[in-house]
């Protein structure tokens, strides 16, 4: 299986713009351009679409996870908070915060549990060189 996306960009760093097309058509044409990334602007940008894809990823292995488990998901919530170094240009890390409800049967310690195995195994996980912690509250 491929999955694909492309980006266009046109102009300088500072004054260019680009587009972001992603197979599905989801993102068609979507804007990013530097103030997109660096500062306040209209449009997407590289590491908000990293976390983004993180934060789906993580979230459809706790699911599976908990199925796996012989446990129903109820509502499962993910906010990735990618940290960005801008002296280095570089991702120093990504913080996943997930808060879970309406899980019939499942305790908070084996929530919890299920949880890092999902951070550890899904697949944005493995692909990434960078520290990944985990914040987890069930209710």
């Amino acid at each position: 299986m491929k999955r694909t996306a492309k980006a266009h960009w046109n102009g300088t760093l500072k004054e260019g713009a680009g587009t972001l097309t992603t197979q599905s058509t989801t993102l068609n044409n979507t804007q990013y351009s530097f103030k997109t990334r660096f500062a306040d602007g209209v449009g997407t940008n590289p590491e908000e679409l990293l976390a983004a894809a993180h934060a789906g990823c993580f979230t459809m292995a706790v699911g599976a996870a908990l199925t796996q488990a012989g446990f129903t998901p109820g509502d499962l919530d993910t906010e990735a908070i990618l940290e960005l170094d801008m002296v280095a240009l570089s991702v120093t890390g990504i913080h996943l915060e997930m808060k879970g409800s309406a899980i019939e049967g499942v305790s908070e310690e084996q929530f919890k549990e299920i949880a890092e195995g999902a951070k550890a195994n899904c697949i944005i996980s493995k692909a990434l060189s960078v520290p990944i912690t985990l914040g987890v509250s069930y209710q």
